[in-house]
Formats: C-alpha cells, sequence, structure tokens
C-alpha cells in the first residue's frame, strides 16, 4: 500500500478519534499521522520482533496494533495514551488497516497475484484476466524456486532473499510458511539447468557464510506463461522431498536433474515392494553386507569398468571379479551386463524409497 493511501485513511478517522493516531512501517519510520509534523520522525524501538506482536503494545505513551497480509506484519498503527480508551481505539484502526491492506492487495499487488498464482489459489479462467489488469507481462519465461530452511535462525531469510533480487517487477519472493520460501524469478528463455544451479548456490552460500543459516533449494522446470508457474513450484516441492530420500548430500537440487529418483518417488509401495520380490527371486537384497554394497556404488561410479573401480577400491582385478560373481549368484544379476546394472540400480533406489518412505501408497 501506498503511503498516500495510509494518510488517506488516517485523515478520515483524526475528526472521530480526539487523539493523535498514525502508521509506522517497517522501517521505524512514521509514514502517515494525524499530525504531520510527525510524518518521517524514527522510532527506533519499532523492530521485527515488536511487529510480530499479535496484541497491542505500549512505547513512549502511545498504544500499538501490528497489521500485515497474514504472514508477517508490515506496520502497526498507534494511537496517543495507554489507557483502555486508547486500546480500543487502536484495535478498531488495526482492523480497519488489515481489511484495506488484504483488500489492496489482493486488487493491486503483483506480488500477492503471483503468490494466488504459484499456490493455486486463483481459478485459471482468472489468471490471464487478472494479469492484463495489473499490466504483468505473462508470457516471459520464469522460474520458481523453493528454499527450505533447515536450521532455526533469528535473522529474516525472507528480508535477505528479497533485498538479494531488489526488481520487484521482475522477481517475486515470499513466505510460504514458517521455513519455506517461494522465489519466482524472470530469466531469459535460453537459461541452462547449470545457471539456475550456480544462481541457487549463490542464494545458499549466502545464508550459510553471512548469517549462518543452512538450506536446501529446489528448483522447478522453466515455464513461459504465468499460469504455468503453480506447476514449477510443485515440481521444486517435489524436488526437495525426493532429494531428502535419494540425495541427501547436496543442498541444491534440479527437478530436471533428478532422472530416475523422480519416477521412483512416484511409485506406490505395494509396487516398490512386487519389483523387489521379483527382482531378488533368488534372495534377499538383505543378504548383501555392508563391503558388497560399498563394491557395487563404486562399480556403478566408476561406469561398470572392472579395472578402474578395482585401482579406485586399491584391490586387485581378480578380487573384484570374484566379487561381482558372489553378487550374481546371490542375486541373479550381473553387473557387468548393462539390463542387469540398470535393473540393480533401480531395485537398490526402490528399497532406498522403501526404507523412508514406508507408508506412501
Amino acid at each position: 500500500m501506498s503511503d498516500k493511501l495510509y494518510q488517506g485513511i488516517i485523515n478520515e478517522y483524526k475528526e472521530l478519534i480526539d487523539r493523535t493516531i498514525g502508521v509506522v512501517d517497517d522501517t521505524s519510520a512514521i509514514i502517515a499521522c494525524s499530525e504531520l509534523s510527525k510524518i518521517g520522525e524514527i522510532i527506533d524501538i519499532i523492530t521485527f520482533e515488536t511487529l510480530a506482536n499479535t496484541s497491542p503494545f505500549i512505547i513512549d505513551g502511545c498504544t500499538y496494533l501490528a497489521f500485515g497480509n497474514g504472514v508477517r506484519n508490515e506496520a502497526a498503527v498507534f494511537v496517543q495514551g495507554t489507557d483502555e480508551y486508547a486500546q480500543r481505539q487502536v484495535q478498531m484502526l488495526g482492523i480497519a488497516f488489515g481489511n484495506v491492506k488484504q483488500y489492496y492487495d489482493e486488487k493491486y499487488d503483483k506480488g500477492n497475484f503471483i503468490k494466488n498464482v504459484v499456490l493455486d489459489n486463483i481459478l485459471p479462467g482468472d489468471i490471464y484476466l487478472k494479469a492484463r489488469e495489473l499490466r504483468l507481462n505473462s508470457e516471459v519465461t520464469r522460474v520458481c524456486m523453493l528454499i527450505k530452511l533447515t536450521s532455526k535462525t533469528e535473522v529474516s531469510v525472507l528480508d535477505i532473499v528479497q533485498n538479494l533480487f531488489p526488481d520487484k517487477s521482475k522477481d517475486y519472493v515470499f513466505n510460504v510458511n514458517e521455513t519455506d520460501i517461494a522465489l519466482v524469478k524472470e530469466i531469459r528463455p535460453n537459461t541452462e539447468s547449470s545457471d539456475l544451479e550456480k544462481l541457487a548456490s549463490s542464494i545458499a552460500d549466502t545464508l550459510s557464510s553471512e548469517f549462518y543459516t543452512h538450506c536446501v533449494i529446489g528448483i522447478g522446470s522453466a515455464v513461459t506463461g504465468i499460469k504455468d508457474l503453480a506447476h514449477s513450484f510443485k515440481e521444486a516441492l517435489v524436488t526437495i522431498e525426493v532429494s531428502k530420500v535419494f540425495d541427501n548430500e547436496h543442498n541444491v537440487v534440479s527437478y530436471d536433474n533428478l532422472g530416475i529418483a523422480r519416477l521412483v518417488y512416484q511409485l506406490p509401495t505395494n509396487l516398490c515392494e512386487m519389483f523387489l520380490r521379483e527382482v531378488f527371486n533368488r534372495g534377499s537384497i538383505e543378504n548383501l553386507d555392508s563391503e558388497t554394497l560399498f563394491t557395487i556404488q563404486k562399480f556403478f561410479e566408476n561406469n561398470l569398468n572392472v579395472s578402474e573401480t578395482s585401482r579406485r577400491l586399491f584391490v586387485h582385478r581378480n578380487t573384484l571379479v570374484y566379487r561381482l560373481e558372489k553378487i550374481k549368484k546371490l542375486t541373479g544379476l550381473d553387473l557387468r551386463e548393462f539390463e542387469d546394472a540398470i535393473v540393480f540400480k533401480v531395485a537398490l533406489m526402490v528399497k532406498k524409497y522403501l526404507t523412508a518412505r514406508p507408508t506412501k501408497f
């Protein structure tokens, strides 16, 4: 909302309330007031912590009440005095300002519109009409990134990310919940997935090195057309969930690079269990000890190359061949054969998936 709109509401109420009233924003500045000379004054005690209050609070002889968009309070209204009258009036003004701000955001705020599109809170038929009303280019290429905080922090990560992307006409940053922040970024149509991963890595590195805040970032597919932003966001969400199961070593994961993991994650558990029984019909995968599983992992990492794998494992080539023969005897799968290796690789991923998500159907 603009300061002029706040001042307009103050002007309407100042004849009804015989005390000084006004609005302080999240920079601690008075942006609207019934006493015009006070506009621009700084109230140092107003901070993100005080704005987080949901009930009236008193500072320097005035009663304050914060209001915002339902996720984060962005300003506070105040009434001169600390008595019961001031309490009643500030609550009335808080309701009025909160309702007006909500209406304004829904009708005029591009960021709020993008948020509703991403979270699927707007009918598909209304998206392009609303985009045209807001004069928002709906045909540029954009991508959704989901930043999930994995550690507690005292700083406002939302503000940090917003400062990293200050162009609010092209990039939109908003809270999804207490731990998740969405970034909708406008990109060039030919932007590579690797470029998006570098950008996400720079965000994660900034949060970690400068603010000691750790996170995981999922990157959805780039989409052209504003209505597909919800699809990109869902991909970013799935990416983080899949990475919890199959790739918890990296803090930046792209949906385009999930590969087979994306398919396995969407399978029902009963089908996965049936697949494992069919693959290991000679014996259970549980029969493979940790040393054997480690050998298999290195064999896959070295592209089924026996000589290179034995060198990396510091074992004789014949020792590795013996281990592979042992695996073949136990499972019926010869990992030196490409098709058997694929089946075994998928089976290991399915087993890992079942261990992590045993109740999904």
